[in-house]
């Protein structure tokens, strides 16, 4: 093996061949930058919507209660559905986009997708940014979600197919690294904007997505496909080529024939949704939906939609409370830098299990403190306590900065087979955007009626996922994806019984070919997909 290359054992004795090369890490960076997006989309909201030139011109009714603490409690001020409309359009909007986004990955390619996505972004900020009613405002939101629905369906796959299988696991988070210094930015735009005089600030705070937009536009225009999908697509020339040129080698055969292999399989999948429900494919749709689901139940889009807001509710103030979720997108983004170089030392598991536990406490201590001291109509957070609840809030999003708010992306880009990658991270993204939408649209009313019940409402969902993983779901550091079935799901003490090599086989594809190659290249697909 030549000097700063590795390989990683697919099958057999066969090693693939790959050196970390500048053009896999400039790729991945710029097509991260779709995280970049993301991030900004859901930090801006927060701070947008605790500064009063916004709120008097969008919501009055809003306005009057936080300039009138009689008219409601410390808790209640900031709930309104329209308000939390601005905020989760835009992950309603992802949510139907991503439908369409799983057809052009597939079909089109992950690099045209992300530049459709990039054009999204771009035209949504201009409406944002020139608002002149509430109708112009969620328009500008729909089309940044729909941005998001296709940005989150290619860049993970994107990411995933390209990078070697040893900094798999880092190159991936940069997705997630890149929503959190979105988030970072976000948050420091919000607070220089907040000071700005004559009721524009907001607009700059929007505009300024444009930053990121034209990045991922002009990323998408950069990098190479990935050789998956231009395998895929038939394309084999190119893909080899491009395959020799992201590894530094010219020992690409191996892999390269792998690929092949298992593209042959996948095209014999006519519908990969339905294929998806097929019990050999049920660990990983399983996982990856659990993941989502539970990610957006540890509550930290919560916090991060609605820092500004929640700091001000228990008695910051406006420019305290825009400074305070400053610190926490700094301690965000240093987080999940750590993510990045323990991923694939640590593994999977332990981050995940690790976090929980941190997760846990941390709410537990923010639900009583404010318990004791924020009443609907008072508040005693004395310095001391504000201080402890911003460690606390730090400490929360520190340990899921490390853990679920990467890892969930990238098990499920990792363990779903070729076939149905596209529609398997397409159902990810889905479930994702659901239920970031029903946590946007109802975290203030929540807070209004559980008042700092919340956390403890939260942390109950930490307790639970935390025994998730411990129980099912499997270590993938280090494991090439084509090779996740026979190595992961195969051995794994509850997931190896949904294994079974003779479903459905012989109806139209050949067996042989698909015991000489195992269940990590073909899965001995069928074309007969009765449910």
């Amino acid at each position: 093996m030549p000097a700063g290359g590795f390989a990683a054992a697919p099958s057999g004795d066969v090693e693939f061949e790959a050196k970390i090369t500048p053009i896999v890490i400039i790729s991945c960076i710029m097509a991260a930058t779709g995280g970049l997006m993301f991030g900004y989309d859901v930090g801006v909201s927060g701070g947008v919507t605790s500064m009063p030139d916004f709120l008097k011109k969008f919501f009055p009714t809003v306005y009057n209660k936080t300039k009138d603490p009689t008219l409601n409690s410390n808790y209640c001020k900031y709930d309104n559905q329209g308000l939390q409309l601005f905020t989760s359009s835009l992950y309603l909007a992802g949510l139907i986009a991503t439908f369409f986004a799983s057809y052009t990955t597939r079909k089109l390619g992950r690099r045209p997708t992300m530049l459709i996505a990039g054009i999204f972004f771009i035209v949504g900020v201009v409406f944002n940014a020139a608002a002149q009613d509430l109708a112009m405002l969620i328009i500008g939101r729909i089309l940044l979600g729909c941005g998001v629905g296709f940005a989150n369906q290619a860049v993970p796959l994107f990411l995933s197919e390209i990078a070697p299988t040893r900094i798999r696991g880092g190159l991936n988070i940069l997705f997630q690294l890149n929503v959190t210094i979105g988030i970072l930015f976000a948050n420091l735009v919000n607070y220089g904007t907040a000071k700005i005089k004559g009721g524009w600030g907001w607009r700059l705070s929007l505009g300024l997505a444009g930053v990121p937009a034209l990045l991922l536009t002009l990323g998408s225009l950069i990098v190479s496909e990935t050789p998956n999908s231009l395998i895929e697509r038939g394309r084999l020339e190119e893909g080899i080529s491009v395959l020799r040129k992201i590894r530094g080698t010219n020992n690409i055969e191996p892999e390269f024939q792998e690929l092949v292999e298992a593209s042959r399989a996948a095209k014999e999948v006519k519908h990969p949704f339905r294929n998806l429900m097929k019990r050999r494919n049920r660990p990983q749709l399983v996982i990856a939906v659990a993941l989502q689901i539970f990610q957006q139940c540890t509550g930290i889009n919560a916090i991060m939609f609605y820092a500004p807001v929640l700091f001000d509710t228990v008695g910051f103030g406006n420019d305290a409370s825009l400074y305070s979720a400053v610190i926490t997108g700094a301690v965000n983004v240093i987080s999940t830098v750590v993510s990045i170089y323990s991923v694939d030392k640590v593994g999977r598991r332990m981050l995940l299990l690790e976090a929980g536990i941190q997760m846990f406490v941390s709410q537990v201590i923010i639900a009583v403190i404010l318990g004791i001291k924020v009443t609907d109509h008072s508040v005693n957070l004395h310095r001391g306590f504000a201080i402890l609840v911003v460690i606390m809030v730090c400490t929360f999003v520190s340990a899921f900065a490390w853990s679920w708010g990467p890892l969930g992306w990238l098990i499920p880009s990792e363990t779903f087979p070729l076939e149905t990658r596209s529609a398997g991270q397409s159902v990810t993204v889905c479930i994702n955007l659901l239920f970031t939408f029903v946590i946007a649209q109802s975290f203030l009313s929540m807070l209004c009626h559980f008042k700092y019940g919340i956390f403890l409402f939260f942390s109950s969902w930490v307790f639970i996922m935390s025994f998730f993983v411990f129980f099912l779901v499997p270590e993938t550091k280090n494991i090439p994806i084509e090779e996740m079935t026979e190595r992961v799901w195969k051995q794994h003490w509850f997931w190896k019984r949904f294994m079974d090599d003779n479903e459905d086989v012989g109806i139209e594809i050949n067996d042989q070919k698909s015991q000489k190659n195992g269940c990590a290249i073909g899965f001995n697909l069928s074309t007969s997909f009765e449910f």
